[in-house]
């Protein structure tokens, strides 16, 4: 098949890109959900209209430029709707989590001073409904679904369907008079050490991000008729720039997933081109397809095993004209079965959010799957870089940077960023603002090197690094990426600063805790097994063969088990499923300081 090479053009916002698209696709189809067991579609046109009037309707109950507009949905296509929506009316979008507290809703609601709050669902408007009220900016809000407003107070309710019909209008009725370096959103940070900031993305970033992604596409793999499966949330930088507006820039299909439960099955209905991920999305399926294999009998164990051996060969420069039969034999039996539970056209699954451990990449590659793992932040719009495979892929790097990005590495290892992709600011945090942004480059907190083909290396987070009581450094992530490679291990944490020696809180994987209880006769109520012996023992194992592979100075000494698995609900998870070690500190904390004493 011939690769269709194209380039983005050069759009002055993003409704204007959203409006090109609209009319080269008109009715083709856009958006997709699931509805009654069923996908349903939105065209192109239809949903340029439904923008042009829910802009219009914005206008009519007051809100006026540069006025912002928080955003609270799980993803639908109204959540794509309303974010272009509210940037063709002139306003700026906030964006929020479905998982966030009401302490969470209050806190932005009066950071950002939003002036009105678009909410999809009466279970998500009781979280948001009393910060609203209590917020001294928010005055307006409009439900997706019908909202049941008991006592409003100052509040004004909207209807999404009412203003849709009062407020009627031609996508030729939109004036988009955003210049690229006006802002388009104001997305608050994860908080993994703190209270989130709001990052000023302007159109300019987030194009610039969407040109550097379609070339990779373009020149990698062609683009053409490129269908996107959208999982991780909206809210969050990652996805609302790779799940959004990089489909749109393409011209693409994006359809909404039932969720992690459903992924699978979503994946073999929709079969997706591109899928944009985060690294324990391939820990699951991993395991998933292991376990899928395990089951098929010898011939399959055996397959994988060679595939996985041919990987690493490959990973390291090895592989040869001896292994060329067993490659071709792997593409003519186990690859292609790999191929259909992914729907069987997937060109990439795009990995991002948090570093992606190289055995991870390694196995997926070994098994057909092709991996580009990406590096960025929220305040880079937020790609930075991505693998790719006319450059060569390697599993330990995050490739090189997007086009027209500038990436330098400081005298301390740090990654500097400078071009249209940075930020302009937190929103009213000056402080912050200069501490990372100094004569034009984003002071990333990331420490890394570029290597010989430019691709960068991460190396670890500057702020994240454990300094012992000898003044040697260990890169937490990667030990903690380890430990979770093993199958007695879910989620890791290491702890040591200023310490003798490296400790950790576990959890321990469910699956694997099952299938030992299984053998052993044993119930499995867990507040038993954790003093259990030889449970805890079996769990030592694992961790003993991490040590092999470490360091003296990283090696893991002691651990306690976790109460329960890290998550976003006990704010142990930030909603981009990174670890927020200050809160696993707080709870764990005395324990693991225990552990030196024992």
């Amino acid at each position: 098949m011939t690769k269709t090479v194209r380039r983005l053009e050069q759009f002055p916002n993003l409704v204007a890109m959203f409006l090109t698209r609209a009319t080269e696709k008109g009715e083709a189809p856009f958006l997709w959900h699931k509805a009654g067991g069923v996908w349903v579609s939105r065209s192109w046109a239809e949903t340029a209209r439904q923008v042009a009037s829910i802009a219009a309707g914005l206008k009519a109950i007051g809100l006026e430029s540069g006025d912002r507009v928080m955003l609270v949905s799980e993803n639908r296509p109204e959540w794509c709707i309303a974010d272009l929506a509210i940037m063709a009316a002139g306003c700026i979008t906030v964006p929020t989590y479905i998982t966030n507290t009401e302490r969470d809703h209050t806190h932005i609601i009066e950071n950002s001073g939003a002036k009105a709050v678009i909410v999809s669902t009466a279970k998500l408007a009781k979280t948001l409904l009393p910060a609203a009220i209590r917020a001294s900016s928010a005055k307006i809000v409009i439900g997706i679904e019908e909202l049941r407003a008991t006592q409003s107070g100052a509040l004004e309710f909207h209807q999404w369907n009412t203003l849709l019909a009062e407020h009627a209008a031609d996508p030729a009725s939109i004036v988009a008079t955003a210049r690229r370096e006006d802002t388009a959103c104001i997305i608050y940070t994860s908080g993994t050490g703190g209270a989130p900031r709001g990052v000023m993305q302007h159109h300019g970033a987030i194009l610039h991000n969407v040109n550097g992604c379609c070339t990779v596409i373009s020149e990698d793999f062609g683009w053409d008729d490129e269908i996107f499966l959208s999982f991780l949330p909206l809210s969050h930088a990652y996805e609302h720039t790779g799940g959004q507006y990089f489909p749109i820039g393409l011209g693409a299909q994006i359809y909404y997933s039932e969720g992690l439960d459903k992924l699978a099955a979503n994946m073999e209905d929709v079969r997706p081109t591109m899928m944009i991920v985060v690294p324990r999305l391939f820990e699951v399926l991993r395991t998933r397809i292991s376990k899928a294999v395990e089951k098929q009998g010898k011939l399959s164990r055996f397959l994988l095993a060679r595939a996985q051996v041919l990987g690493a060969k490959k990973a390291a420069g090895n592989a040869g004209l001896l292994d060329r039969p067993m490659d071709l034999l792997l593409g003519a039996t186990l690859r292609p079965k790999v191929a259909q539970r992914f729907g069987g056209r997937i060109k990439a699954l795009v990995a991002g959010g948090a570093p992606l451990t190289p055995e991870i990449g390694t196995f997926f590659e070994a098994i057909g799957v092709t991996v580009l793992q990406g590096y960025g932040q929220t305040e880079a719009a937020p790609v930075i870089s991505c693998n790719r495979p006319k450059v060569g892929l390697k599993m330990d790097t995050v490739g090189p940077p997007l086009v027209d990005t500038e990436v330098r590495i400081a005298e301390d290892g740090e990654i500097l960023v400078r071009g249209e992709l940075v930020m302009k600011g937190y929103w009213r945090n000056d402080a912050e603002t200069a501490r990372v942004l100094k004569d034009g480059w984003l002071h990333t907190g990331d420490i890394g090197l570029i290597d010989a083909k430019g691709r960068i290396k991460i190396t670890d987070r500057k702020k994240d690094i454990i300094v012992n009581d000898k003044g040697e450094n260990v890169a937490p992530q990667k030990v903690e990426g380890m430990l979770t490679l093993q199958s007695e291990i879910a989620q890791a944490m290491i702890f040591g600063d200023r310490r003798p020696y490296m400790v950790a809180v576990l959890v321990p994987d469910p699956d694997w805790t099952q299938e030992w209880c299984a053998r052993g006769g044993a119930g499995c109520d867990f507040k038993q097994l954790a003093e259990n012996s030889e449970y805890r023992a079996a769990l030592g194992l694992a961790v003993e063969r991490v040590n092999a592979d470490l360091s003296v100075t990283e090696r893991i000494r002691r651990f306690v088990l976790a109460d329960e698995p890290f998550a976003i609900e006990n704010e142990q998870l930030t909603p981009s499923l990174k670890i927020r070690r200050h809160v696993l500190k707080d709870v764990y904390g005395a324990r693991l300081e225990g552990l030196y004493r024992g």
